[in-house]
């Protein structure tokens, strides 16, 4: 019987997020919802810590890994892609962006299957050497809302716009339809797409929601929330069955 592949989540630090009060332990969290989106579909998901002081053992994590995936959570520190910080950042997480980037950059250099959520892509893009807008909203008046949060009582699963996926993408035979509504919780964005990677999906504004490598690397990053729909949507549930399924067959050739 084959093992099934071990599959990294990475974390957040518990006061990067806004509403936390002072006083509490210091912790590293992160959604439950994303370590069952790996267990459901046959990963083993592994709780990475942000040791980005420790890059032995952060790498020692990694080497035990045959995928990874970026969940969402705040905002990226421009710092990363060479800006300055917008007068509307968001709550920054340095020592998630320090760990987050160096997993992916290596997972890039070992084709190591990656899977993007929300700031997952934005993640990849910046570790490839691309930008984001740091408040869509202010950087780029004529776009469509993106930033339905919670916070702001909109649920989780609330459709805020579609989705065209790109003739010919990963994604578009993974997901099986040339367009689909997605929920939208995110005020950064793609601003200059890293030279490596294509775009996947568009919003109706034009903004890159979608982002995947060539043929012989799965890595994908979509700007929406799709754990929150694979329970009830099959063509989601694809999305993370391929991932799992890349991880499976990097587990093979590692021996």
């Amino acid at each position: 019987m084959s093992q099934r592949p071990v599959i990294g989540v990475t974390t957040q630090t518990l006061h990067a997020i806004d509403g936390i009060p002072p006083g509490l332990p210091e912790s590293w969290v992160m959604n439950q919802r994303y370590f069952l989106a790996a267990t459901i579909v046959g990963g083993v998901p592994w709780m990475i810590p942000l040791l980005d002081d420790d890059p032995a053992t952060l790498r020692a994590i990694y080497e035990r890994l045959d995928g990874l995936l970026i969940p969402g959570g705040v905002d990226l520190d421009p710092a990363t892609f060479g800006e300055e910080q917008h007068p509307r950042l968001g709550a920054i997480d340095p020592a998630r962006d320090r760990v987050e980037l160096s997993l992916t950059r290596w997972a890039i250099e070992d084709k190591k299957p990656v899977l993007g959520l929300c700031r997952g892509i934005q993640v990849i893009n910046v570790a490839l050497g691309g930008t984001l807008y740091q408040d869509i909203a202010e950087q780029v008046p004529e776009a469509i809302k993106h930033d339905y949060f919670p916070t702001a009582g909109f649920e989780r699963d609330h459709l805020a716009h579609e989705v065209s996926l790109a003739p010919g993408s990963r994604l578009l035979s993974v997901m099986e339809r040339p367009r689909f509504p997605v929920n939208s919780m995110h005020h950064q964005g793609i601003k200059t797409l890293a030279r490596d990677l294509a775009p996947a999906a568009v919003a109706p504004d034009g903004l890159v929601e979608a982002v995947e490598a060539g043929s012989e690397h799965f890595m994908v990053g979509v700007q929406w929330h799709p754990e929150v729909f694979e329970m009830t949507d099959p063509h989601t549930r694809h999305l993370f069955h391929e991932f799992i399924r890349a991880a499976g067959r990097w587990r093979r050739r590692a021996g």
